[in-house]
């Protein structure tokens, strides 16, 4: 354990691999996000170990003269976690925590990803969620395994005769699965009815890759208090509130974060939280423009919209953080080296947006410094009123303001 700051890390060492599909740039900013997902779960990373593979080991991910080197670096420096980039198979998973022992807790991505979502799941409904994702991801990996689950509803007469514990462990688990899914059918019809008394009102929903600013955006324009914090996954629970421009009202939602390789378990059940999502007329994508990867995290959060079927649905790109955008240098004498999308200026990355979204499909903001957010409100407010009108054809007299507006048009 470190101590920093009045707060104690675990001692981590994350692990990858660079294969034929994944060169190292690439393997880098995975490591560079599993490390902020460490840190968001209470870790600290000591160091990161990787190997060129063609394809990941099927027994233990790494080559064993690899494995080898991180089980001396975690014995010599009393490591207590060892994270892997990518998801384990169950066999994976039990071949490596065998050489590791009990001394060291052997984790995956996904695994990750599921404990982050565990501590900050704070509604009844979010954790009943990352529960049944948490034993999704647990019942094919319970082989070899003695979990000690039937304490959880005793193990007197559970067991059927001959009946081995990994048999009792599974059927545990495989009627928990079922228990969580009926009663998150349940709440599902409870939103549902929320979600119709709300009325024909246009719905606008902020999605966005993890940690770009969709809360603080939230709070900005609505005037709400919804929690921010410079971690992964600070918002698990969609947020809707009742948010007014020019008089002209409307619901804006904010939505669970997206990330790269995210756990199907997640998709799954946290499907029914982005309904919000499916059911919006209006879509906010929120990018963070200073990551050096936000083109990579607006083509992760497009794939999960279209698993979602939410794709097609109009959209307004936003790029926040304008205020700690810094492009790469970039010598314009020297001939030998091409300029690339890392040396852009943000004006040439407004050009390059804005030929590609349409000009009132792309803003430039930040959400802190309110930079741009007169402009940022004013293009909201005529998409949602282009929807208002669709909807409200002989409603013009209900808002002042946007009376006026149709008036004198």
């Amino acid at each position: 354990m470190l101590e920093k700051d009045n707060h104690i890390f675990e001692k981590t060492v994350v692990v990858g691999i660079v294969t034929q599909n994944q060169d190292e740039e690439k393997l880098r900013e995975y490591l560079d996000e599993l490390e902020f997902l460490t840190f968001t779960a209470g870790g600290e990373v000591i160091k990161r170990f990787w190997q060129k593979m063609d394809k990941p080991n099927p027994k233990t991910f790494v080559g064993s003269g690899k494995l080898e080197e991180i089980k001396c670096f975690v014995k010599e420096n009393e490591i207590s976690t060892v994270i892997f980039d990518d998801e384990l198979s169950p066999s994976q998973q039990k071949n490596i925590n065998r050489e590791f022992g009990d001394d060291c807790k052997v984790l995956d991505r996904t695994n990750l990803i599921l404990d982050i979502f565990a501590q900050r799941a704070q509604t009844s409904y979010a954790r009943t969620q990352v529960e049944l994702a948490q034993y999704q991801y647990l019942l094919p990996r319970l082989t070899g395994m003695w979990t000690h689950l039937e304490r959880q509803r005793g193990g007197i007469g559970m067991r059927g005769p001959g009946e081995t514990e990994i048999e009792t462990d599974r059927r545990i688990v495989r009627d928990r699965i079922a228990l969580l899914k009926d009663k998150i059918k349940t709440i599902d019809k409870q939103m549902a009815i929320q979600r119709g008394n709300r009325g024909a009102m246009v719905r606008v929903a902020l999605v966005g890759y993890t940690n770009v600013g969709k809360s603080t955006l939230m709070n900005a324009i609505g005037k709400s208090d919804v929690f921010v914090e410079n971690k992964l996954f600070a918002t698990l629970d969609t947020t809707v509130r009742k948010t007014v421009i020019k008089n002209l009202p409307f619901l804006l939602s904010d939505t669970v974060g997206f990330i790269r390789k995210l756990p199907t378990q997640l998709v799954e059940s946290f499907k029914s939280t982005l309904d919000e999502v499916r059911e919006a007329d209006l879509l906010l994508h929120v990018v963070d423009i200073s990551h050096p990867d936000f083109e990579d995290h607006i083509a992760s959060v497009n794939d999960i919209l279209k698993e979602i079927k939410s794709d097609d649905k109009p959209t307004i790109m936003v790029f926040n953080k304008i205020d700690a955008y810094k492009p790469v240098y970039f010598d314009e004498d020297n001939l030998e080296i091409e300029k690339e999308s890392k040396h852009y200026t943000l004006d040439e990355w407004k050009s390059t947006w804005m030929s590609k979204m349409g000009e009132n499909n792309a803003l430039f903001i930040s959400a802190t410094d309110k930079l741009n957010f007169e402009e940022f409100r004013e293009k909201v407010y005529e998409a949602v009123r282009e929807i208002h009108v669709t909807r409200f054809p002989y409603n013009k007299f209900l808002y002042p303001d946007y009376k006026d507006a149709v008036d004198n048009e």
